[in-house]
């Protein structure tokens, strides 16, 4: 296909020698099948952010650092050389999250370039070496639907573990390949230490994989796996050969009304996007 203006740069770089086609069209990114030599790999564009539908809300970009104080000083004043670096450091916050996550072991695309708003990456595939779906759109048994779930659970430990939250986990969000669940899209992944909405992002990324997998396999709706994963991080006793339950008993106390409102507000904002992805 004709090369897509975004990605002659990395053509002229030498970085890509011929595009493909087109993967897919998420809400922040287009994603190509690019060979590199005698490798195919998949190449991510950025969308501008006008043209994205996914908002960097403050729940996910609080504590994020930036390299100098006169980038914080104009993405706080919301200058025009601000939001390019607000830009910038949303697009490199999942290619940091990539890195990270790929050498502590988690299930996610290997990258191995970043150039001109581009992440190259690896490909995942299925078994007749396809580009792999989104599990979504995969018909699973109940057994199946267990398996998947329990190999996901230990990737977001991993993930924990390695002091990342996604921040958006879906069945939209994740592949499946040739060998198991694949995790993408981290544009959004929060710090777990540093970032005060990190307990409820997290508890919403496992509800989110417990209603998709639960509808196949109905007992896992009444598993309670995030507060169970989080209690473990928080008093230092998490890691990935700890057995989950899926059981947590919840002192009596106040009720913390705010915090039931934003979950509402989350859920709200959750189906939206939902039904945006879908074309609903």
């Amino acid at each position: 296909m004709k090369t897509p203006p975004r990605l002659q740069s990395l053509v002229d770089e030498g970085l890509v020698d011929t595009v493909v086609r087109q993967l897919m069209s998420g809400k922040e990114a287009m994603a190509y099948v690019v060979r590199c030599g005698e490798h195919t790999r998949c190449a991510k564009v950025y969308k501008e952010a006008t043209q994205r539908s996914f908002r960097q809300a403050v729940d996910y970009t609080e504590n994020r650092k930036v390299k100098n104080s006169r980038q914080a000083r104009a993405m706080a004043k919301g200058t025009k050389f601000g939001r390019q670096a607000q830009e910038a450091a949303w697009q490199s916050a999942e290619v940091d999250a990539l890195y990270r996550l790929a050498a502590a072991g988690v299930r996610v695309p290997t990258p191995y370039n970043f150039h001109d708003g581009v992440l190259l990456m690896e490909l995942v595939t299925d078994a007749e070496g396809d580009a792999a779906p989104r599990i979504n759109d995969v018909a699973l048994t109940a057994d199946e639907a267990r398996a998947h779930h329990a190999m996901l659970l230990l990737q977001v430990v991993r993930m924990l573990c390695a002091g990342v939250v996604h921040g958006d986990l879906s069945e939209f969000n994740v592949l499946l390949g040739e060998e198991g669940p694949v995790i993408i899209d981290l544009p959004q992944a929060i710090d777990a230490a540093g970032n005060n909405h990190a307990q409820r992002v997290l508890l919403r990324d496992v509800a989110n994989l417990r209603g998709f997998f639960g509808g196949f396999a109905p007992e896992l709706l009444h598993t309670d796996f995030g507060p169970e994963i989080w209690d473990l991080y928080q008093r230092g006793l998490l890691s990935p050969e700890v057995p989950l339950k899926g059981v947590f008993h919840r002192e009596a106390g106040t009720v913390d009304l705010g915090g039931v409102l934003r979950e509402i507000d989350d859920a709200r904002a959750e189906e939206s996007a939902r039904r945006l992805r879908m074309g609903v």
